[in-house]
């Protein structure tokens, strides 16, 4: 059985969603279930793929492809972990903010997060502060995070937190802030609950937002 499982880390790590798929179906098959592979092959393989991307021993492509093989297990096993009610380690609503359409280093904290065992609802690029007010209202997720890449956007993660409170929604959600130009000087000046500075200390955030 940790053969199996290890062969699937593995192709996390490579980037080979040509296999992991077969070896996917090839470990429900002997008897594993959706949550062990997610939580016995895929995270640890994301793990590692954080480890090393923040060690700069891997690169964004290098992210990229594990996801991309990350997903195509997931395709599989998403529709079974929801079947058997399997608890994800909490809901994330993700977001590059009004008038920014960057959303690479977004993306991959989105892939972190994956990796790490959450459910992910990513809202885009160029999001409206009432869309991110509607989407925390609708998903009651754990934690609302936002990105932005350029200095004249960065007020809208003020004004997201603003709408929230008068929303009464601010005290349901813990917020976090990221990009190049965020610092965590600015997290603490608009309010947010947490900075991160890369897509791996995002998921690690995360987690110990959650307690996980």
């Amino acid at each position: 059985m940790n053969e199996i499982l290890d062969k699937i880390s593995k192709a996390v790590i490579e980037g080979d969603p040509d296999s992991i798929g077969m070896l996917t179906e090839s470990a429900l098959s002997k008897g594993l279930t959706a949550e062990d592979i997610l939580g016995k092959a895929l995270m640890p393989g994301m793990d590692y793929v954080g480890v090393e991307f923040r060690e700069a021993k891997m690169f964004v492509p290098d992210v990229i492809f594990a996801a991309r093989a990350m997903q195509a297990s997931m395709d599989i096993l998403t529709p079974l972990l929801a079947e058997a009610g399997a608890e994800r380690a909490g809901k994330v609503v993700m977001g590059t903010v009004q008038g920014d359409l960057h959303d690479i280093g977004k993306n991959l904290v989105c892939i972190m997060m994956e990796g790490a065992g959450f459910e992910v609802i990513d809202l885009g690029k160029d999001v409206a502060t009432e869309a991110f007010v509607e989407a925390v209202k609708k998903e009651k997720p754990d934690i609302l995070g936002m990105s932005a890449m350029l200095t004249t956007t960065m007020p809208a993660m003020h004004r997201t937190i603003e709408a929230l409170e008068e929303a009464g929604l601010r005290d349901s959600v813990k917020i976090m802030v990221g990009g190049v130009t965020v610092t965590a000087d600015f997290a603490q000046q608009i309010g947010a609950d947490g900075y991160a500075s890369t897509a791996p200390d995002a998921a690690d955030m995360s987690k110990q937002i959650v307690g996980v």
